[in-house]
């Protein structure tokens, strides 16, 4: 449980929201709609409110926000029963997720491309990333927001081939924890290696850092992701699921 915790405090500082507020023992994250991480409700601790009456409290913040009402559940989402008593209000599970820990990171990095890493300013990786994922132009001024609110060492790499941009990562290491984030390859370039080249290089490159581990979330629907993190030795520590409102 202490190393469940110390990932998703990680993961909760890897990924900051514009805007939040505490509401007895809840953190309620806002950013205009880009992911459900950085909008929705996260049941730190159990408070002392009604947790019924809080939910309706939480209603009431998140009327007319782009995704509603939307909780996020962990194992250590409080107080016991939360996601049945969300259940019961109409409230849909969606996004199942696995999160995920590497315990020995690589010392080197090898394969194709050319991988540039960038520690600290994100530069034209936002756009790059962008046009890579599909995130829709009104998104990339949040997406920046985002990235410029995260307070830990952040790196953001590139791999290159031929000087075209193949694929895009983004590694924030906090203490001996690196997470991984927005791992993505060009469509037309994909099953060649790359995201394998990429990883590997974001990890050497956090270990040289002080980083002893590392983690990831991959959604439980993306069988190309699972396989890969399989065959890179990520093991399942927990996961987690949304509840999205009616």
């Amino acid at each position: 449980m202490e190393l469940l915790r110390t990932i998703e405090e990680a993961s909760l500082n890897a990924w900051p929201p514009l805007r939040q507020m505490l509401l007895d023992g809840w953190l309620l994250r806002f950013s205009d709609g880009f992911t459900r991480r950085a909008n929705s409700v996260h049941a730190l601790y159990a408070g002392q409110m009604d947790a019924a009456r809080k939910v309706g409290l939480c209603e009431e913040m998140y009327a007319g926000h782009p995704l509603g009402c939307v909780f996020r559940i962990t194992p250590l989402a409080q107080p016991p029963g939360l996601d049945e008593l969300l259940a019961r209000r109409g409230y849909v599970r969606e996004a199942e997720t696995s999160v995920r820990v590497l315990e020995t990171l690589p010392e080197e990095a090898r394969g194709p491309g050319e991988l540039a890493l960038e520690d600290g300013a994100d530069g034209d990786w936002p756009a790059l990333f962008g046009s890579m994922n599909s995130v829709a132009e009104r998104h990339l001024p949040i997406l920046r927001g985002i990235l410029g609110n995260i307070s830990a060492q952040k790196t953001f790499a590139t791999l290159r081939v031929d000087g075209r941009a193949v694929a895009c990562g983004l590694g924030v290491r906090e203490r001996e924890s690196v997470g991984l984030f927005d791992i993505v390859t060009e469509p037309a370039e994909r099953r060649k290696g790359y995201s394998r080249r990429l990883i590997a290089g974001l990890l050497a490159h956090a270990a040289a850092q002080g980083a002893r581990r590392a983690y990831l979330q991959v959604m439980l629907d993306n069988a190309a992701a699972l396989t890969l993190y399989d065959q890179l030795g990520f093991r399942e520590l927990y996961r987690y699921w949304y509840r999205m409102g009616p």
